[in-house]
């Protein structure tokens, strides 16, 4: 009864995610392209057995990455596909692994969907990564026998109240997968207690990402254009941080040959961002007019994707965006895996335990607000020895807990089945 409730809802909200889907094109015209993948119509034929990865955005299709490299390891045979629900992470899977894998929007989360899109791909298992929980999608697995997984997960105890509003929907879900693998023990008590069954720690699969050597070339070529100036970064920022994070800067008084590298989380806000720095009085460039960097540039906005890796290895210091509104937090494993010494806002729900420890060990400092990061990232980069000892704990901090890609592949290869 409560699927059916949740299948009706879903229905009458259809017209709406039309009208959504447009309204996002505005500044986004990739949401117009592929409509019908999200109504469960494919043009593209399996080639191969398929193995199916459920990945919705940018986050969670990055941290696939050494998953797939294990599963190609593991099912050479097998073609790996990749649903997304964001234009930004179909545009991440095309940048990290071209045409080695095949992409689609997943349907919308209605029974019928969700049938046409197992029956046409026929995966031999699928895994979720991190929070998706679609119950008609899981339900229409559990009755056509693909075995579902939900790995690298995480729940944060906001989302678990969240669900816990729906017990009934929440527990069906949970327990029609075939197991899940969480990233803390935190994480596996909360999926527990909402009704989910073989839950085991794997660990966080972001830890195991290495940075790769063309991103840390193109890092060495980003440091070479700073020349001798100190850089900080504000990586992944959202909006409304922007602009605190500018008008502190301009408070606090900075020295006046740093420089200031913002790289936005979402790609359509390169240019408000942009225009909010000009706003303000400072000298701006931005990484795709591939200027040399002038010694009176205050802002460089780093409109690129996929290049995350390149930018933290080439600063000497990097607040991670997303934690100083409410927004949980962005990744923060990246820069301790390249030993860029952390600032971190209050909030860290999406990476609570990781920020937590990454704070014990001395990777990470943090604040509280826009004014203390602006004279937090002015005291670090005056001081050459903090920096340094930030970024050997940070190395540390990364090595320690690699392994969950390892980890993951036992819990769903055929002898774990």
């Amino acid at each position: 009864m409560a699927r059916l409730i949740y299948t009706l809802v879903v229905v009458a909200l259809l017209p709406w995610a039309v009208l959504h889907l447009l309204w996002r094109a505005r500044k986004q015209p990739e949401y117009l392209r592929h409509w019908k993948e999200r109504f469960g119509v494919f043009d593209a034929v399996p080639s191969a057995p398929t193995i199916w990865l459920h990945a919705v955005s940018v986050g969670e299709t990055r941290a696939a990455q050494p998953l797939v490299a294990a599963l190609r390891e593991c099912y050479p045979g097998h073609r790996i596909l990749f649903t997304h629900m964001t234009p930004t992470g179909r545009e991440t899977s095309e940048s990290l692994f071209g045409d080695s894998v095949e992409r689609i929007y997943l349907p919308y989360d209605t029974p019928w969907a969700m049938r046409r899109f197992l029956r046409h791909y026929r995966p031999q298992f699928g895994l979720i990564m991190e929070t998706e929980l679609w119950p008609n999608l899981i339900a229409a697995c559990r009755q056509t026998g693909v075995r579902l997984w939900l790995v690298n997960a995480r729940l944060s105890a906001r989302s678990e109240r969240r669900y816990a509003r729906f017990p009934a929907l929440a527990r069906e879900a949970l327990q029609g997968l075939a197991g899940v693998g969480a990233q803390s023990t935190d994480d596996a008590a909360r999926l527990e207690a909402l009704g989910a069954h073989d839950v085991a720690v794997t660990g966080n699969i972001k830890f195991d990402i290495a940075a790769p050597s063309e991103q840390l070339e193109l890092a060495r070529e980003f440091r070479a254009g700073y020349g001798d100036r100190s850089v900080w970064l504000a990586a992944s920022t959202r909006e409304g941080e922007e602009v605190l994070i500018l008008d502190a800067w301009q408070r606090v008084g900075a020295d006046e040959t740093a420089l200031l590298v913002i790289v936005p989380r979402h790609p359509q806000r390169f240019d408000e961002v942009e225009r909010l720095a000009m706003q303000r009085g400072f000298a701006v460039q931005r990484r795709s007019d591939s200027l040399p960097i002038a010694a009176s540039t205050h802002v460089l906005i780093g409109d690129s994707m996929g290049e995350m890796f390149a930018w933290y290895a080439s600063v000497d210091a990097a607040f991670i965006g997303g934690s100083l509104l409410d927004f949980g937090s962005q990744n923060l494993i990246e820069a301790a895996a390249c030993g860029t010494p952390i600032l971190i806002g209050p909030s860290t729900r999406n990476f609570a335990e990781v920020a937590r420890e990454a704070v014990a060990c001395g990777a990470a400092l943090p604040i509280t607000d826009a004014d203390e990061l602006a004279t937090q990232a002015n005291v670090l980069l005056a001081n050459a020895e903090s920096r340094t000892r930030m970024s050997a704990a940070g190395r540390a901090f990364a090595e320690r807990h690699r392994g969950a890609t390892a980890r993951t592949i036992e819990l769903v290869s055929p002898a774990g089945r």
